[in-house]
């Protein structure tokens, strides 16, 4: 059983479980007797094993004290950490999408963009959309009539903020996007089955070595650099030390160029560990970024299509509307593989976070205590339509749309340089919020030494003493 800690991080004084009830769904209740930080006597502390559903396990805790009336509730994760760090983001369009579960964990930050407001790491809880944004705003409006006396500017600031917010929980200010943040990877916001492209998203990242220290990770991190000075020779394997994400143990990086014929070079990387049995794969393109996007739309009909070989890059979105399917940028990494293994590839992702069973696992044996039963009748009806497009018994199209247009697909025309006929690529002009996203709108190609000149007057001018505009 973890240990328990009260609100200000001190740990909880813990006597012999008072006692173990059951809740509603006969699940075990355990009450421990502990000391409240608030008037020193004994109250009750309760904790309740619970799976989130599309998630995991968490412990949920609730504390009270009948001699002060103090109470506290909090979750924290049933495991450890997990081998990435994880970001979530939801974009808003309806009332329903407040009622989206979220698991903030005590290492988990989150932002409601448009409203510039972020919540910082701390106390974990188990909620909704709305009931974060109520609880930043009641934080907010918290000594606001202190300020307006002490602090006019910054009451003025936050009392704009508080309206704002105001509105977006009246529902008067959709779309809006709230994301978390967990460099643990514990944290968490609900998926729905009919979410499409770009309105729920999931990135994993490796964690910084800042990140590490921070939740107390040793870092036995090894310089994995290559000699830049050396050639890299196409379809050779080289192989270098590095870390695990994972567990921070030593472990080993192979890497491999491939020159796909009538695309461009690109770079497959593996690593896997031995000591905790991390493994990823993951592939890299080069090269200079396009004036335009790319859309490519692939008809797949046969066992012959499910054969081509498919890149899909980092930047890149995956749709087929046939399956209600959509992939949003950064979810699988880069994948150089077949259609069909990228359709597999999806549907065991998607299977081992929503039910406890394996993918190929028949209706009767897929289950998860926490769905209803009408999502549990979307799941499977969603799983049925792919596993019938991977056996080649149902036809879809993919679409792939890349800003960066680093994504692939093989033709199957006798001359690659003719059209495919189940196949259309288009070029498209990259929209605001694409460029935003990849940085392009911050990228100076042209005149960048002009800025660093001012820079580093400045910077000399500061270790002389003096004092520039």
């Amino acid at each position: 059983m973890p240990e328990l800690f009260n609100p200000i991080g001190d740990k909880v004084e813990k006597v012999a479980p008072a006692a173990a009830t059951a809740d509603d769904d006969g699940r075990v209740v355990e009450e421990i007797e502990s000391l409240c930080m608030n008037c020193e006597e004994n109250g009750v502390t309760r904790m309740l094993l619970t799976k989130i559903p599309y998630f995991r396990e968490i412990i949920v805790m609730s504390f009270s004290c009948d001699k002060c009336g103090y109470s506290n509730n909090e979750v924290q994760p049933a495991g450890t950490f997990q081998l990435k760090g994880a970001r979530y983001e939801l974009r808003l369009f309806g009332a329903d999408d407040f009622q989206r579960t979220v698991v903030k964990s005590d290492t988990a930050t989150v932002k409601f963009i448009e409203l510039d407001v972020e919540i910082p790491a701390g106390k974990g809880q188990l909620t909704n959309v709305e009931g974060l944004l109520t609880t930043v705003i009641d934080d907010l409006e918290y000594g606001q009539e202190k300020r307006k006396e002490e602090q006019p500017e910054v009451y003025a600031k936050v009392a704009e903020i508080i309206s704002k917010g105001r509105k977006m929980l009246e529902g008067e200010s959709f779309p809006f996007r709230v994301a978390v943040d967990d460099p643990a990877g514990n944290s968490f916001i609900a998926p729905d089955p009919r979410d499409g492209v770009g309105k729920w998203e999931k990135r994993e990242y490796l964690r910084t070595r800042e990140q590490n220290t921070a939740l107390g990770l040793t870092d036995t991190a090894q310089s994995n650099d290559l000699d830049e000075n050396g050639d890299i020779i196409p379809d050779q394997v080289y192989s270098f030390p590095a870390s695990c994400p994972g567990c921070l143990h030593p472990c080993t990086t192979h890497m491999k160029m491939v020159d796909i014929p009538h695309f461009r070079q690109v770079v497959i990387m593996n690593t896997s560990c031995d000591d905790c049995g991390y493994k990823s794969n993951d592939v890299k393109t080069g090269g200079e970024i396009p004036e335009k996007g790319r859309k490519v739309t692939i008809r797949v009909k046969s066992a012959v299509d499910l054969a081509r070989d498919i890149l899909k890059s980092e930047s890149c979105a995956m749709e087929c509307p046939e399956l209600s399917l959509s992939v949003n940028p950064g979810t699988l990494g880069g994948r150089f593989t077949t259609v069909e293994g990228l359709l597999t590839q999806v549907r065991d992702d998607l299977h081992s976070q929503i039910f406890d069973a394996d993918a190929d696992a028949d209706a009767s044996a897929r289950k998860h205590d926490g769905l209803s039963i009408d999502e549990k009748t979307r799941w499977e009806q969603f799983f049925d339509d792919l596993n019938a497009a991977i056996n080649g018994e149902k036809e879809f199209t993919i679409i792939l749309t890349d800003p960066l247009a680093s994504s692939y697909v093989q033709s199957l025309a006798d001359d690659p340089s003719q059209p495919d006929d189940q196949m259309t690529v288009e070029w498209y002009e990259r929209t605001d919020e694409e460029e935003e996203d990849l940085g392009l709108k911050d990228m100076k190609v042209e005149g960048y030494e002009e800025d660093a000149e001012p820079a580093q007057k400045n910077g000399d001018a500061k270790e002389n003493g003096e004092v520039q505009p």
